[in-house]
């Protein structure tokens, strides 16, 4: 569905109601399965390893098929989606989010072995970080089931300020929003990353891989997710592609393996992997 947003004359995409649930699924396990996929490679440099296939151990010594806080989070604000029929209700997410930190809810055997620094403050602060250092990828890494839903550009900087307040990472989660919902209504990938950007923010598919950043600054992750799903041709090589590009693997594998879930489907993705994926009744219990 497309809509006019009538304070900026520019178009909107919404997924139809009837392609949420299978859509959404594709999205919620591309990214799971990308996030466990760089599990073991996390803080490893670029071109001292190399993944082809999933495994487990390394870096957080898990077991093989295990993800991170990346889709814990993303899970928790599904669920919260999911119990309030489709709103956004930021208390209730960040409520989920402190369950996860505290609890070990939505997570894999209820370990929590990884969280980002702004997260943890901001949940124990009560309040989303707003200063120039507090542009992680903890926002954007959690944010794509709002692709699914009723949620304007409003409610995409609600929910990332719930931790990452400043317009960095606010507005780096609108426009993977925005680009996730053009994805899933048919928009080929190319004419939907032509348009992706903001003030801060322009997208090149022309960028040589040594140029392509790949640590926790949001913006680095959003340009490697897109860079990802711009030069590869299916799922295994977009995901196996942002995994190989080092440094923070399992959130970049996870933002791209979101979108490149979209784009190719589920079924594309290579059996082995969800059958060594861990948590998928977790997955199952908070999709919408």
């Amino acid at each position: 569905m497309i809509v006019k947003d009538a304070a900026k004359q520019k178009t909107v995409f919404f997924v139809r109601k009837e392609h949420v649930v299978a859509i959404l699924r594709d999205a919620v396990y591309g990214a799971a399965v990308g996030d466990a996929l760089g599990v073991p490679f996390e803080f490893k440099a670029r071109g001292t390893f190399s993944c082809t296939d999933m495994v487990g151990y390394g870096t957080h010594h898990q077991p093989a098929g295990t993800f991170s806080d990346d889709t814990s989070m993303m899970l928790a604000t599904c669920d919260s989606l999911r119990v309030n029929g489709g709103e956004v209700d930021t208390h209730d997410m960040r409520e989920r989010f402190v369950r996860w930190m505290d609890e070990g809810a939505y997570a894999v055997d209820g370990i929590v072995f990884d969280r980002g620094i702004t997260v943890s403050r901001a949940l124990r602060r009560g309040h989303g970080l707003k200063g120039e250092r507090d542009n992680g990828n903890g926002s954007l890494m959690r944010i794509v089931p709002l692709a699914f839903v009723d949620a304007g550009r409003g409610k995409i900087r609600e929910v990332s300020s719930i931790t990452h307040a400043h317009k960095t990472s606010t507005e780096s989660c609108v426009v993977f929003v925005e680009v996730a919902r053009r994805l899933a209504s048919g928009v080929p990938v190319a004419d939907t990353l032509a348009d992706a950007g903001f003030d801060e923010y322009e997208f090149s598919s022309e960028k040589p891989r040594d140029l392509v950043r790949s640590g926790g600054y949001v913006l680095d992750t959003l340009d490697a997710a897109f860079w990802c799903l711009a030069r590869t041709k299916s799922y295994s090589e977009c995901v196996l592609s942002a995994v190989n590009l080092g440094g923070d693997t399992d959130t970049t594998a996870c933002v791209a393996g979101a979108l490149a879930g979209i784009v190719y489907g589920y079924d594309a993705i290579p059996t082995t992997w969800i059958e060594t994926l861990r948590g998928k009744d977790l997955i199952e219990s908070c999709l919408f």
